[in-house]
């Protein structure tokens, strides 16, 4: 009899993903979502096929402990904690899911500029403490601004429709797409952004070329920028060089569901209370792509690919 499929799940996901594959036969669920990240190494030594979030970084020395690994699944977006190229020099697959949480993203970036523009959070608490002042809580309206997108993938895309609907003129720089221009875009150069964009929002993952890209120089670069997005990842954006592009005033506000460093113990050191002491920044804790919806739109993305894809011909 044939040793069973297994596949190790080390971190928690929907279940559509588990009952599709679950049910082919010879196939095996490990489903481990709490495991530490130190147990790891020696779930994987016996397992065919990995599913992860972020729990864990999949170097070279992490994969050597998985020799019988076929493929390894993110149910995410992004693949910045996968070394890419060692999975692909041992002949793992790999899928992810940028297709699942999409529209999430696009809706939770309109959400943080509507909440930013329209002053609701200050609003709020004024009118929780007593304080009816209409004059005060004045918002701006999204409709006829410039928007640049960096990275005009399937966030990108998503979220564009989303500012097209409220009136934006929306721009697009992607170094890897050309001839995407249609009734919701226009494809753009870095320097047409950098003349052009009010509002710059970045939808591209982490790598060594956009690791920091977004600092005092870049920043400088732009002649009407006033409010940046920041929903991809933390690391894109130089926060020293944001906070004094603030203090500065050369920037109205941030949007910021991402950091350089997302560990609580950050948060309370000078940069970050810097960042906080700024009212026209707003926070939220990397739930860009993390609806109710997308969590189960993340694992039905990527049962499709894995059984299109992997399982295609298995028995």
């Amino acid at each position: 009899m044939a040793k069973p499929f297994r596949i190790l799940f080390i971190d928690d996901v929907h279940p559509a993903l588990t009952e599709r594959l679950g049910v082919l036969p010879g196939v095996e669920i490990d489903y481990r979502p709490t495991i530490r990240a130190d147990e790891v190494p020696a779930a994987l030594r016996t397992a065919q096929g990995l599913v992860v979030r972020s729990k864990v970084f999949l170097d070279a020395q992490m994969l050597a402990a998985a020799p019988k690994l076929q493929f390894i699944a993110r149910a995410g977006a992004g693949m910045d904690n996968i070394d890419e190229a060692v999975a692909r020099s041992l002949d793992i697959r790999l899928f992810n899911a940028p297709e699942g949480n999409r529209q999430a993203v696009a809706e939770h970036v309109l959400g943080m500029l509507l909440t930013l523009f329209n002053k609701l959070r200050e609003a709020d608490k004024a009118v929780r403490a007593g304080i009816w002042d209409r004059e005060a809580q004045r918002g701006l309206e999204l409709q006829g601004k410039t928007v640049g997108l960096i990275g005009y993938g399937n966030n990108g895309q998503a979220t564009t429709r989303l500012l097209y609907a409220f009136g934006c003129k929306v721009l697009a720089y992607d170094k890897f797409k050309t001839g995407f221009s249609d009734a919701f875009v226009k494809e753009a150069s870095l320097e047409q952004l950098f003349e052009k964009a009010e509002i710059l929002s970045l939808h591209l993952p982490l790598t060594g070329e956009s690791r920091g890209m977004v600092n005092a120089h870049f920043l400088g670069a732009f002649e009407r920028l006033q409010w940046l997005v920041n929903a991809s990842r933390g690391e894109i954006v130089v926060l020293a060089d944001l906070a004094e592009a603030l203090e500065a005033g050369r920037l109205q506000g941030a949007c910021l569901d991402v950091l350089e460093n997302e560990k609580p113990q950050h948060w309370n050191s000078e940069l970050m209370q810097r960042l906080f002491a700024q009212p026209r920044v707003l926070f939220s804790p990397h739930v860009g792509g993390w609806s109710v919806e997308s969590y189960r739109k993340i694992s039905e993305v990527l049962a499709d690919k894995l059984l299109a894809e992997f399982f295609v011909d298995y028995p």
